[in-house]
């Protein structure tokens, strides 16, 4: 297990605020970590046994899973630490060819990057979860949340009031194309596993248990904004270490 956990976390923990976003260097959008090979290994189990959990693409979403995987390419050729991208392959940093099936851009993505990553998309007032590859959801379940709005994907988090919703609701209407953002979380966990889905029905109770909840569990969020379909793009990198 503790090959598939980082040594530490890259950022200051302490400092949390909802939604607490600042700007994001796009250079330094994905990140390629000492837990890479164990991660990726990890994800490509998943997709290949739990596939039905951790993919979910809508057919409203299938237009921007289609440029997703484009773009990423084109930020992986320009920006991506130790990856080599063909024009029917990537090459990842530890050393495992990608094939890319342009038939599947979601699942194709799930074994090229560390990240989720989630598509959510203008429809009405807010914006709706309309694809997703999420290997390592922390405490939720994609099959709970794909095709619900904002609001509804909130609903088990107690801070995520009306005054909060409607912040998260104005920075997803307000990122720009090339000016993405950040924010990261930080929560203690018993079970050091990268993928904890649990239904919203279940309540809350595995975080913040102190010394009898051993792990740190910390997810860098970015969103970007695509350039075609004007989807969303959040990005998950999960950061799990032992709290000491």
């Amino acid at each position: 297990m503790t090959d598939i956990l980082q040594d530490r976390i890259p950022h200051d923990v302490t400092q949390v605020r909802l939604p607490g976003t600042r700007p994001l260097d796009e250079a330094t959008w994905l990140q390629v970590d000492e837990a890479f090979g164990a991660q990726m290994a990890e994800r490509a189990r998943l997709l290949q046994e739990r596939r039905a959990e951790v993919l979910a693409v809508t057919p409203e979403g299938r237009a921007a899973a289609d440029e997703l995987l484009d773009y990423v390419l084109d930020w992986l050729d320009r920006h991506g630490q130790g990856y080599a991208v063909a024009r029917d392959a990537v090459t990842r940093p530890d050393g495992v060819c990608v094939p890319l099936d342009r038939g599947d851009p979601m699942g194709t993505l799930g074994h090229l990057v560390q990240e989720d990553l989630c598509l959510m998309e203008k429809q009405g007032d807010e914006h709706v979860l309309t694809a997703a590859v999420l290997c390592f959801p922390a405490s939720w379940r994609l099959a709970d949340k794909i095709g619900r709005p904002l609001t509804g994907i909130h609903v088990p988090v107690l801070e995520y009031d009306d005054d909060l919703a409607r912040r998260v609701q104005r920075l997803f209407d307000g990122v720009q194309v090339g000016r993405p953002l950040w924010r990261f979380n930080a929560l203690r966990y018993a079970d050091a596993a990268l993928f904890q889905p649990r239904s919203r029905d279940v309540p809350r109770g595995m975080e913040d248990g102190g010394g009898a909840f051993p792990y740190l569990r910390s997810e860098r969020q970015c969103v970007l904004r695509l350039p075609e379909t004007r989807a969303c793009v959040f990005s998950i990198h999960t950061y799990v270490v032992r709290a000491g």
